[in-house]
């Protein structure tokens, strides 16, 4: 397991190229009108501009390092450290948000998904090491929605939160949305 986990560590780095995911199509508003006005947010935006988690990590060689490298696992497990504990932008919190992204289940019924992890790119959480906790928002839909698979695209509307939220295997996350208003997405495939 440990081998596989070190075999990431490359695609863990790269992830970060794919933070800068903006929005997945145009707007909506369906967030209602009670919360006020509604900020389309990129991704991007959700990391403080001054946090770069990869600073130390520059002059490694990661090429040269093998799966059973003390210094790799070591690396390893300071970066999941690290992106568990990423700092979130505080000015977004309390923002009537919108947001677009990959849904990752947290619960899945008959009558479909309420709870999940919103993400910025396929895969991530369950085919990839999860993104920094500034990169993944909590949902909590006011219904359950219907049809919803894992890494469908969705947008997201409510009151965004800054609040940690741990979901064992799937990561932890910076933010949160309850009563968030869900829109599935139509990929172009």
């Amino acid at each position: 397991m440990r081998a596989l986990v070190c075999r990431a560590l490359p695609a863990f780095l790269l992830a970060l190229g794919a933070l800068a995911l903006a929005g997945c199509g145009p707007a909506s508003d369906s967030l209602p009108a009670a919360v006020g006005a509604v900020q389309e947010l990129k991704w991007e935006e959700l990391i403080p501009k001054n946090w770069d988690p990869t600073r130390r990590y520059r002059d490694i060689s990661l090429e040269s390092l093998r799966d059973n490298d003390p210094r790799a696992v070591q690396m390893l497990d300071e970066m999941r450290a690290v992106w568990d504990n990423a700092p979130v932008n505080v000015a977004l919190d309390g923002t009537a948000a919108r947001l677009s992204g990959f849904v990752v289940p947290l619960d899945n019924t008959q009558g479909g998904i309420r709870e999940f992890l919103l993400v910025p790119y396929f895969g991530a959480c369950i085919h990839t090491p999860p993104p920094p906790a500034n990169q993944i928002v909590h949902v909590i839909a006011a219904d359950a929605v219907k049809g919803l698979h894992a890494m469908d695209t969705v947008r997201v509307s409510g009151l965004l939160k800054a609040a940690r939220y741990s979901s064992a295997d799937m990561g932890v996350s910076g933010y949160e949305i309850r009563s968030a208003s869900v829109e599935a997405l139509v990929a172009a495939r």
